[in-house]
């Protein structure tokens, strides 16, 4: 069955170069398992979105695809393309001028910090009649933001990579007049604390038998970190 058209989910993600992603769980763990790990982030948010019911699915990665890691994903059935924009404001700004511009009505980022994000809460994004949907994560930003208008404002001014991203947006989108729809509060994987707490929880989620927990957790369970 054809994908709806008149959906769209992006996965943004970096291209997976040694020594050039997520650096802040150095030195816990050395920069091979984090580029394995981080590989496994970026598969386990592929297959993810792949799951999502009714939506054409991209990958928007930064800066390009100077690995190779992401040849051929197209014969998945995705597209790709590299962001554009000098932050990530910028970046996921353009990302959704262009889905719109392609005719899509409602569009959903993602990130590739959230191995353990359940499919149902961007189904949820999907099926929202608000004009934006934000996913707040724990860290005073968010996993998910969705649109079905050209809800710009939120992305200027904002202090990217800070704890303050979700309030500041909030307090955009104020003065935007739009509707908004919160999902529930998840977890980015950015710090070797967080790791741990996707550690666990990957354990736990396994243990009630509710999934398995992907490539992710196959890979910790291989590996030991403090």
């Amino acid at each position: 069955m054809d994908k709806n058209k008149d959906n769209a989910v992006i996965l943004f993600a970096r291209d997976p170069i040694l020594g050039q992603v997520k650096t802040r769980l150095s030195p816990s763990l050395d920069d091979e398992t984090i580029l394995k790990l981080y590989t496994c982030f970026v598969e386990d948010s592929l297959e993810k979105i792949r799951q999502v019911d009714n939506a054409k699915c991209f990958v928007g990665i930064s800066p390009d695809n100077h690995s190779g890691f992401f040849e051929g994903i197209e014969s998945l059935g995705m597209n790709l393309f590299t962001q554009q924009g000098k932050d990530l404001g910028d970046k996921m700004r353009q990302a959704f001028v262009d889905r719109f511009a392609e005719g899509y009505k409602k569009v959903v980022i993602i990130g590739s910090d959230s191995p353990s994000l359940p499919v149902s809460y961007i189904n949820k994004a999907l099926a929202s009649e608000k004009d934006l949907v934000l996913g707040p994560s724990t860290d005073g930003g968010y996993y998910l933001i969705a649109m079905s208008g050209k809800v710009s404002e939120v992305f200027s001014g904002v202090a990217w990579g800070t704890k303050h991203v979700l309030d500041e947006t909030l307090k955009k989108l104020k003065g935007a007049r739009a509707s908004l729809e919160l999902l529930p509060i998840w977890y980015d994987v950015d710090s070797p604390d967080d790791l741990k707490f996707l550690n666990t929880h990957l354990k736990l989620i396994a243990h009630s038998g509710l999934c398995v927990g992907g490539k992710t957790k196959i890979f910790l369970d291989e590996i030991s970190f403090e």
